[in-house]
């Protein structure tokens, strides 16, 4: 059998319950790995005799390697390059925030400094949309319990990690049972980290959406809209097909009326495609029956060739004020980081050439982020 990640929470504990050995020493093991990735199981004390030839023989304190970090210029953007023990790459972005300081405008709250995790779930994504550059790279494979829990272990050696937003490569509702069992261990010893702090991003599988609410009560749901009707959802989110915008927003006003939680509405805005006056209104009217914060997106071409362009400035703050002061929404229009490294949203995909750079020259490309 190979070597599976200790991070493999159902794995290990089956291991060790098979074994006649308490579950109860698994956060012991994870706070000694993170704290020391490169340890040996016997330098872990007051484990039990039979717990060091049981992980010796079938697993690693970490299954995949921080290959190559980036850095943005102002310093507050990371990207991660982590490799797969299968040799595949995935990405991470740490994302660092002052809260003192109003996103935007500056004004002055209380808080401090913080940092996002921006966590991937696949290889790729079979998404398929059209301004993403990750659904270019199609879909791989998905990422283990282990491989989605190490990404925060690594970056938890780089900055102190607050926040969790998965808006990394994949769509993470379509790898669910790894998504859901990730984010339990996240929210355990040794991590702690609360589950409101938590953010799942999807493009409305509503399946999925209808079982989260039960398996994850307090967690954010992030919501990739992009358009206010089908035909043009469809046009740019081929996978919408499948999820018809009527039997999604069913699945989110059920949601809300199970959670009580505000749901976070994502939309790029793209040219002459989703940004005129009609579809603000038409974006409006489809969610003022809800609680919810739209985060207007500046779209990011991918390379030279991007069918899509820009929406200009006064384009975005009609659109926000729009939204504001007939439809009394609250809607924010996200600040872009990490784009000096291709950490910005949308941007994020792994491809051979990408992989070649990166080893040469220590540079990585592309990601998502919300500002929570």
């Amino acid at each position: 059998m190979a070597l599976r990640s200790i991070f493999d929470a159902s794995v290990l504990r089956t291991e060790f319950e098979n074994a006649g050995i308490n579950p109860k020493f698994i956060p012991l093991i994870w706070k000694n790995v993170l704290q020391n990735p490169n340890c040996k199981w016997d330098e872990i004390p007051s484990l039990p005799a039979a717990a060091y030839p049981l992980l010796n023989s079938k697993f690693l304190p970490l299954s995949s390697t921080l290959h190559s970090v980036s850095h943005s210029t102002d310093a507050v953007t990371s990207k991660l390059l982590i490799k797969l023990k299968n040799g595949a790459f995935v990405e991470a972005v740490i994302l660092r925030y002052d809260s003192r300081l109003g996103q935007y405008g500056g004004k002055q709250r209380p808080g401090g400094l913080r940092s996002t995790l921006c966590v991937s779930s696949q290889v790729g994504c079979k998404m398929g949309c059209t301004f993403c550059a990750t659904g270019s790279m199609g879909f791989k494979s998905n990422l283990s319990t282990g491989e989605i829990v190490e990404q925060l272990v690594h970056a938890s050696h780089i900055s102190n990690i607050r926040n969790i937003v998965f808006m990394g490569m994949g769509e993470p509702l379509n790898n669910y049972s790894a998504l859901v069992e990730a984010i339990r261990a996240m929210t355990s010893a040794p991590f702690h980290l609360s589950p409101k702090k938590i953010t799942v991003s999807t493009v409305g599988i509503v399946h999925a959406i209808n079982k989260l609410h039960h398996d994850l009560p307090t967690l954010n749901l992030a919501v990739s809209l992009h358009a206010p009707v089908q035909d043009i959802r469809c046009q740019i989110m081929p996978a919408a097909r499948a999820f018809p915008l009527e039997k999604l927003m069913a699945a989110l006003h059920l949601y809300q009326k199970n959670s009580q939680q505000k749901i976070f509405i994502e939309y790029i805005m793209l040219d002459g495609v989703n940004d005129e006056e009609l579809q603000a209104h038409q974006l409006g009217k489809l969610l003022e029956t809800l609680e919810v914060v739209v985060n207007l997106i500046p779209f990011n071409p991918v390379g030279n060739t991007s069918q899509f362009k820009t929406s200009g400035e006064a384009k975005v703050k009609n659109f926000q004020r729009i939204l504001r002061e007939i439809y009394n929404i609250r809607t924010t229009v996200r600040k872009e980081m990490g784009q000096d490294i291709n950490g910005a949203c949308g941007q994020l995909v792994v491809t051979e050439q990408d992989r070649l750079l990166a080893e040469r020259k220590g540079l990585i490309t592309d990601i998502e982020d919300l500002h929570l």
